[in-house]
């Protein structure tokens, strides 16, 4: 986006906070250890809505499972945005997490990358991660945090779960600077959680599911689950259902819900 090149406080808040934006705060760190836990603290102390933090490098970014995020400085973006949305049932507060992977999409076409989403919370160019989402409750409250690979990566970032290489935005061929893709994604993310909101979290009544599904390169693959308890599942990951859990069939034709773990895509020969 013209005149966004570099994660400016001031300039970011032009373009994203009121009376100019949708949000109702903005903070850029040069470090932090995660900006989820910094806005989970926040919430405790009475953070308003739609509160972002943005951090040039995190010490001790996380994703699902407390897995550790791979921070570099200088090349990727790491947000966490503290929502309260009052009318959202507990239940559905982690169906936030598709909104902000669809957002996550838009802003990458926006950069002219083209990406696909993978379950539950992977952003993939190619066959490689790109970005990824953590959504952590706190309450009524709810923070999402996204973390984009958008420049070039250094050579050491390990690989993710079942071996899913990293890439970024610029390995595709994008020239966006970090701050043109907080602004991008921030806006469709804030237009998208509010038609969420509306639809009191009701992802098939929002449009929401819609939105993923046709996004989600999961959905038609052979694919592993791999659950908390150890165990894996192996079949083909045939829908997304209203809470956001993925249905697998099986091979002996029954059909598992997956609500948490790990997915591996698999090639048919697997």
């Amino acid at each position: 986006m013209t005149g966004v090149t570099d994660l400016d406080a001031p300039t970011l808040r032009e373009h994203l906070v009121a009376p100019n934006g949708p949000f109702a705060a903005l903070d850029v760190v040069a470090s932090t250890g995660s900006t989820n836990a910094d806005l989970l603290a926040a919430a405790e102390q009475g953070a308003a809505d739609r509160t972002v933090l943005v951090a040039d490098t995190q010490t001790a970014g996380r994703g699902r499972r407390d897995r550790a995020w791979a921070s570099p400085p200088g090349t990727g973006l790491y947000l966490s945005v503290l929502l309260r949305p009052a009318t959202v049932p507990p239940a559905r507060l982690g169906t936030v997490g598709m909104v902000a992977g669809l957002a996550l999409t838009h802003a990458a076409r926006e950069a002219g990358v083209t990406t696909t989403l993978k379950w539950p919370n992977d952003l993939l160019a190619g066959e490689a991660k790109c970005a990824g989402v953590l959504s952590e409750a706190a309450g009524q409250a709810v923070v999402v945090g996204v973390g984009v690979n958008v420049g070039a990566l250094p050579g050491d970032v390990p690989a993710g779960p079942g071996g899913l290489a990293a890439t970024s935005l610029a390995e595709h061929g994008s020239t966006t600077s970090r701050a043109a893709f907080a602004v991008a994604f921030l806006r469709a993310f804030a237009e998208f959680e509010q038609i969420w909101r509306v639809a009191d979290g009701d992802v098939r009544r929002s449009g929401m599911l819609t939105g993923y599904r046709e996004a989600c390169g999961t959905v038609g693959r052979r694919v592993r689950a791999e659950l908390p308890d150890g165990s894996t599942q192996t079949g083909t990951a045939t829908e997304i259902d209203d809470g956001g859990q993925l249905l697998v069939e099986l091979a002996d034709g029954t059909v598992a819900s997956v609500a948490a773990g790990d997915v591996v895509h698999l090639r048919h020969a697997d």
